[in-house]
């Protein structure tokens, strides 16, 4: 079964919550397995940009199946392959904190970033927004 909107608000809610009790202010992204949008939840004040990079990093998730800490780790061990995948895409692809893959038992159901703060918060409020899913 896939996300629902009303999941994907409820998420969303989540790391907004836990973002203000850290005292940032982020942009949470969350797509469908295709990387594609199905929420893009900014809190007042967030940065600008945070709504672009949070979409991509959470992209980049669902397409590669992979969590942002990895991704990382990828970017790093094949820089070739990060410096074109994302013309194959068709989308900006990155690595970055605050990335998760959202799973529902073995299936990928899309994936949620968060942007906007310190990359521990980013990580920090993409767990938070987690709990609780099934």
């Amino acid at each position: 079964m896939p996300l629902t909107l009303h999941d994907a608000h409820a998420v969303s809610a989540r790391a907004h919550e836990h973002a203000s009790k850290l005292g940032a202010r982020v942009t949470v992204a969350i797509v469908d397995e295709g990387g594609f949008p199905v929420l893009i939840d900014r809190m007042d004040g967030a940065p600008p940009l945070s709504a672009r990079i949070a979409q991509a990093k959470a992209a980049s998730a669902a397409l590669l199946h992979r969590d942002g800490a990895t991704l990382r780790e990828l970017q790093q061990s094949w820089p070739a392959f990060f410096a074109r995948v994302d013309q194959l895409a068709g989308m900006p692809i990155m690595a970055g904190a605050g990335s998760r893959v959202i799973r529902r038992a073995s299936a990928i159901l899309g994936a949620i970033a968060v942007s906007g703060g310190l990359p521990e918060h980013d990580d920090q409020c993409t767990e938070a927004a987690l709990t609780g899913l099934t």
